[in-house]
Formats: structure tokens, sequence, C-alpha cells
């Protein structure tokens, strides 16, 4: 696997940056997956996924969000992702593809986004319909409904604190709500994976597991809002591809509930290729969990299928 990194600005001119993972120069590249990675993490992590894909003739391209990683570049900015940033972060996404595209034109090409950037991702697809030919959505979630309560507590800190204040509160009622299923706890981190190693890992990487803004959290519940708007999802093509896969404990996902109902209201919508797998006893991140390899050849399988499917036209 050949890497490289490099950046471009966004419609702000603030700098992305991205992670380039390409197949050894005597293997042609078959298709493009372009990663979008979640929340208080960074694109970095999905390495050894990239080296799954690339090794099957796929090149791999995943940027860090505003207020994640080396876009942020340093622990003061992270989770800081500005007006209207969610939006933002969907918008950069977009750009990158069109600067892929621009070397990879003529190849399918793939959008997975896990946790919160599944819901980038959901976003993407009806910002930019017919942009590209299939969407993997790990560890995500369809319509919720407390999200107003939420935001409601997010706009009463910014009144209090401002918008940089990194409220602890709230992410002890989202992101630490969702350890309580696997008490006793041994980490902060227990439900992202069955696997000790990987929740460690996580837990000790500088990059990982911080606190957002309040403003973060303002702008993050309005774009779960829009993103199962009905108005919103119509954009979407009929015959996008969409494959969405979690644990079946995950509590992002409802404990696979929101996954079902999501692909549900997909095929609701008219979407005519939407399938989706559940795996049992598997938590939030699947492709770090004990199961990982099986759980990364059924994504490779899927993308296979899709990219046959592409080039014999049908």
């Amino acid at each position: 696997m050949r890497d490289r990194q490099f950046t471009f600005p966004d419609a702000d001119g603030e700098a992305i940056f991205v992670y380039e993972w390409l197949p050894e120069e005597d293997v042609p590249v078959r298709g493009v997956v372009q990663i979008a990675h979640g929340m208080a993490e960074t694109a970095a992590r999905y390495e050894r996924f990239a080296g799954v894909l690339t090794g099957a003739g796929y090149a791999v391209y995943a940027n860090d969000h505003r207020g994640h990683g080396r876009t942020a570049g340093s622990p003061e900015r992270f989770g800081v992702i500005g007006e209207n940033g969610f939006q933002r972060m969907a918008e950069a996404m977009g750009q990158l593809t069109d600067l892929i595209r621009e070397r990879f034109s003529d190849v399918p090409f793939y959008v997975f986004g896990h946790s919160m950037g599944s819901f980038l991702t959901q976003k993407y697809m009806y910002l930019f319909p017919g942009k590209v030919d299939g969407i993997v959505l790990s560890g995500t979630n369809g319509p919720q409904k407390l999200l107003g309560i939420g935001s409601a507590l997010a706009r009463r800190l910014v009144a209090r604190k401002g918008e940089q204040h990194r409220s602890e509160l709230l992410m002890r009622l989202t992101l630490g709500s969702y350890n309580r299923q696997f008490r006793p706890n041994r980490t902060p981190f227990d439900w992202l994976s069955r696997d000790e190693r990987e929740v460690d890992l996580f837990a000790a990487d500088p990059d990982c597991g911080f606190a957002m803004t309040a403003g973060f959290w303002i702008d993050f519940f309005r774009g779960l809002q829009e993103i199962h708007d009905e108005r919103n999802m119509r954009q979407i093509p009929v015959d996008m591809p969409v494959y969405l896969f979690s644990g079946e404990l995950d509590p992002v996902g409802r404990r696979g509930k929101g996954v079902v109902e999501l692909a549900g209201l997909y095929r609701e919508l008219g979407l005519r290729h939407v399938t989706y797998k559940l795996y049992p006893q598997g938590r939030h991140e699947m492709l770090n969990e004990i199961n990982r390899d099986a759980v990364m050849q059924d994504v490779l399988h899927w993308l296979d299928e899709q990219t046959a499917r592409q080039n014999n036209g049908s």
C-alpha cells in the first residue's frame, strides 16, 4: 500500500487534511472509497481498513473533519467546527470527491461513513445526488425523537457559557449514556468494541475521545434533524445502492432498531438497492471488533458486487 497526505481549502478557506492510500503500482485501481470518520476520532484510524481495500484494488481517501485531527491542528481546536459546521463538513466531503474524480474519473466511486461520518454521509447523499455510485453506512441511526431536548440544552449552555464551552454534561447525556448497557465498565469507551486492546488504543490516543463544544452540539442536532427531513431524503436517487451495517448492541443505532428503521425508510422512498447487516453481540465500531476481519470482508464483498454491476452497465 502506498500512502501520502495532502490538504485542500474548503469553502471558508479551512485547510482540510486528507489521507490517501493507494494500491501498489502494479495493481490497477478498480474503484475509489472515500471515508468519513466519526466524532472525536481521526481518519488515521482507518488505515487498517484501507489496507484491506487497497489490497483488493481500491484507492482510499479519508479527511479529518473540521475540529478533528490534523485539520484541527491542536487540542484547543478539537470539537470546534464553526458556524454551520455540519453543512460545511458535508460540503468539504463533496469537494474532496471532486478532487479525487479528477484523478480517477472512470472507476466506480463509493462513500463510506461511520457514526458521525455516517450522518454526514446521509447529508452528502441529498446534497450531491448522483455524484457517487454507492454508499456504506456504519454505526448509523435513523430519525431520532429527542433531538429537540438536546438542542435546547445546548442552546442554554451557549447562552450561559458561550459556543466554545466544552460541555461534559452533554457528553455524558449523549456518548456517556452509551456505556451504561455494558456495566460494569472497565473504561468510558467500552461501548465501542469487545476488543479491549482496541478500546485501550482509543482511550490512549490524544486525538480521540475529547469533549465537543456546546456550539458543535447545536449544529450537530440541527444536522440530524435535517438529514431525515423527507423533502431532503427525496433528493436521493432511487437507484443509489446503500449498505448499512452495525453491531446488534450498538447504542448509536438503538441496538439495531434504528438501522432497520433507516433501511426501511429508504425503501419506502423508493430506493431499490438497500441492504443491511447486524452482527450479533457487536458494538459500535465493527471495524475494530473481535470479528473485524469478517466485517471488512463483508464490506469488500458488497463493494465488489457493486463494482461488477457498474462495469456491466446494469
